[in-house]
């Protein structure tokens, strides 16, 4: 991944790192604001203590990155990570794919790599970054909604994360049907129908046939194929229910989509606004918009949040 000369604008130099179950994004903002040494690497195995074994993986790359760009000094660090996170108290809850419980990262990182730590969920970080430099500028109570592989959503009220102790915003597992199971061990969340994932997956166990993705069973459904129709109908329909329910009792200004299932356009965009519209009635209808930061969201938003602490 190259450096960029986009960034988070002017202020503290700040070290950021978005840890996913794959990859680790990383990179050393300076003081215009611009990513220096923008980079992937795979998430090493964790063994027996995956927190201290994540915070030495994020010293190593730490370290580098001031090896590489020793005239910008860091002031502060952010890191983030998926799963249920309390903010609030530094801990990572729980992280199935990751393999801690109630970890203390923040404390851990803190002591480890000597600097002030900012700590949060991808995913709420994502949002926050968007509310500060993507499409959801302009509103204060927002849903961020990232549809890919999974569902995962976050919520801003009065311009402010909404956490409930890490619990909030799982939208993708909110309950929609009675089935199918869900990977998470519930039946009938909204991922396990609407997901670009669960819509590869159902077309194939309807037709024996394995499609290139959620973008391919949309275009089969634009064509006509009856069972690619049936899979995206089904998908938006919960879509739309579960994006009724939030505006019935959170009111969002607006609904920010981003990941894969976000690159379909309208045919996305155009059924949720009109399906919407179709089961409301005096409810304020949010605005949809395209997540505009995408791939880099959570990594931005670490390092507007690291910069909170200088």
């Amino acid at each position: 991944m190259p450096p960029t000369t986009s960034g988070i604008g002017v202020g503290a130099p700040v070290l950021a790192f978005d840890v996913g179950g794959t990859d680790i994004k990383s990179a050393l903002f300076d003081a215009e604001g611009s990513a220096l040494g923008l980079r992937r690497t795979p998430t090493p195995l964790l063994g027996d203590d995956p927190a201290t074994a994540l915070i030495e993986e994020l010293a190593r790359l730490a370290d580098e990155l001031r090896v590489q760009h020793p005239d910008v000094v860091p002031e502060a660090l952010g890191f983030v990570v998926p799963g249920i996170v309390d903010a609030d108290a530094g801990i990572g809850v729980f992280a199935s794919n990751l393999g801690w419980r109630d970890a203390p990262l923040r404390a851990l990182a803190a002591e480890r790599i000597g600097l002030p730590v900012a700590f949060d969920h991808d995913v709420r970080s994502a949002s926050w970054a968007e509310h500060e430099l993507g499409g959801a500028r302009a509103h204060d109570d927002v849903v961020v909604l990232i549809i890919g592989t999974g569902i995962a959503g976050a919520i801003l009220v009065g311009g402010q994360p909404y956490t409930a102790g890490g619990y909030a915003g799982e939208i993708g597992h909110s309950p929609i049907a009675d089935g199918p199971e869900c990977a998470c061990g519930a039946r009938g969340c909204l991922e396990a129908i609407a997901s670009a994932g669960a819509i590869a997956r159902r077309y194939a166990a309807a037709t024996g046939e394995t499609p290139a993705g959620a973008k391919d069973v949309i275009a089969r459904a634009q064509a006509g194929d009856g069972v690619a129709e049936r899979v995206w109908n089904e998908a938006l329909d919960a879509l739309t229910l579960s994006l009724a329910q939030l505006t019935a009792i959170f009111a969002p200004e607006a609904v920010v989509i981003g990941g894969g299932l976000s690159r379909a356009g309208g045919a996305l965009f155009d059924e949720l606004r009109t399906r919407l519209a179709a089961r409301l009635s005096f409810h304020r209808i949010p605005e949809l918009i395209p997540a505009q930061l995408e791939g880099n969201a959570g990594l931005l938003g670490a390092a507007l949040r690291a910069r909170e602490l200088t």
